[in-house]
């Protein structure tokens, strides 16, 4: 069966390294977990004309968007950390509770306030080394 998107959730630690809380971020519409590895080309006279790659340096990062709820202690935690440029702990969580939580950096924290709708936001987290999977 195939997962809905809604229950696929954004979390961020307010609590400390040493005894993490994680608080749901307020508001969430979108999100998207992203993984991806560079390749490292071993292309040599010996494949006989056909390319040869290798895994290189992975990363993962975060984008997520959605109602903007100012008071929201996830928010925060988020504006916080951008505005002193610290390392956010976060967690990815899927519909089936599969979570993956790492390290990151803030890289881009909008906000849009328009005169006819609701205000909105979008933050992206680029991973600061390995992530984490649990079930």
């Amino acid at each position: 069966m195939a997962a809905r998107g809604v229950n696929f959730l954004l979390f961020v630690n307010t609590g400390t390294a040493e005894a993490p809380i994680y608080t749901k971020v307020a508001g969430q519409k979108g999100g998207t977990f992203n993984r991806s590895t560079d390749t490292i080309d071993l292309t040599s006279k010996d494949n006989y004309g056909w390319q040869d790659e290798d895994y290189g340096i992975a990363s993962w990062s975060i984008e997520a968007d959605g109602l903007l709820v100012e008071d929201d202690l996830g928010y925060q935690a988020l504006e916080d950390a951008f505005e002193n440029k610290e390392i956010v702990l976060v967690r990815w969580q899927t519909a089936a509770g599969t979570k993956y939580e790492g390290d990151a950096i803030i890289t881009d924290f909008s906000s849009e306030a328009p005169y006819d709708d609701q205000a909105t936001y979008s933050v992206t987290l680029n991973g600061k080394g390995k992530y984490e999977k649990s079930l």
